[in-house]
């Protein structure tokens, strides 16, 4: 089994980017609902990280990398690659650092997502998803203009920041018996499953991957790092072709169970999320829930988290997912 290049984050680095994030990051409220309730019955607590800073939980983790960056990097700059909720993060972290920063964009993310990414300062580079690989052109970027990659998902501050939603969620409702995470490259998974520890919980942990992606559950079924190339999805937030190796190493070593959801089945969340709670979600905000929402768990009598990782979506995109 090979090992990640960086070392692991622990329950600790949790709590530590806790500390980091104070007064920084957003505490994202907690919403219920009494339809899904009765329709489950069970109690499901929804995370509202899509009311974070940037719209996604992404900020968390972005933030505490560039707080552990060296002062003579940070004076350099950094470079993120990201289809979006990533890249917003880092821009505005990095403008709260001082620091610039470079994005490199596949050519057709969200229009919203490259604007709001532009404008929190950072310098756009767009690429063809398809022609083109993201991590080869930021290497070259990076050594070109001596910049700092700031990853997804592959480093311990990313996943632990990632992790401070979870364990504020679970500050805020003592006493969950299952959560759902969405799974793209693993940072907020992986960063969960630490944060559960942290809190001392109980709480079963569940990932839910796009069904057209499925590299998660691949992944921990062989043991090694599996890789789907252009998942076709409308959770373009989780169009990762595979598992970030530091996140794959915490998650294999929790071995929690990995669901799917359908593209259809994400879009009933949306639409739900949308209709009785009034919450704008992206595809990949509504992953989890959608997860929650497929049956594949009995929910009924238990206590239940739903992290809505985000909320940065096209508004005429949305309008054709709500209404369809």
């Amino acid at each position: 089994m090979p090992t990640p290049a960086m070392p692991l984050p622990t329950p600790s680095d949790v709590l530590a980017a806790a500390r980091v994030l104070e007064g920084v990051a957003h505490r994202t409220p907690v919403l219920r609902s009494t339809t899904i309730d009765r329709l489950f019955g069970a109690a499901l607590y929804f995370k509202c990280e899509n009311l974070q800073r940037t719209g996604s939980f992404k900020f968390r983790g972005a933030y505490c990398a560039l707080a552990q960056l060296e002062r003579q990097q940070r004076g350099k700059g950094v470079l993120a690659y990201s289809s979006g909720n990533h890249a917003q993060a880092v821009a505005l972290a990095a403008s709260l650092h001082d620091t610039e920063a470079l994005i490199v964009m596949p050519e057709d993310a969200s229009a919203a997502k490259l604007a709001a990414t532009r404008g929190y300062g950072a310098q756009v580079v767009t690429y063809r998803r398809e022609q083109e690989d993201r991590e080869a052109l930021s290497q070259r970027l990076a050594h070109e203009r001596q910049l700092g990659i700031v990853p997804p998902s592959d480093h311990p501050a990313i996943i632990a920041g990632h992790g401070t939603a979870v364990l504020e969620l679970l500050q805020q409702v003592p006493r969950l018996d299952y959560l759902f995470v969405p799974v793209g490259g693993g940072g907020l998974l992986a960063g969960s499953l630490l944060a559960v520890r942290a809190a001392a919980s109980n709480c079963e942990v569940f990932g839910v991957q796009p069904e057209a992606a499925g590299h998660a559950s691949r992944s921990l079924a062989s043991g090694q790092i599996i890789t789907v190339t252009h998942p076709r999805t409308i959770a373009d937030a989780a169009q990762t072709p595979a598992l970030a190796p530091t996140a794959f190493e915490v998650i294999r070593q929790a071995t929690p169970q990995i669901l799917s959801a359908s593209d259809p089945q994400m879009l009933d969340a949306l639409r739900f999320l949308a209709q009785r709670m009034k919450l704008v979600a992206e595809p990949t905000g509504a992953l989890a829930f959608a997860g929650a929402q497929s049956g594949a768990v009995d929910l009924h009598g238990k206590r239940v988290g739903i992290v809505i990782s985000g909320g940065n979506v096209d508004l005429s995109r949305y309008a054709r997912f709500i209404s369809d």
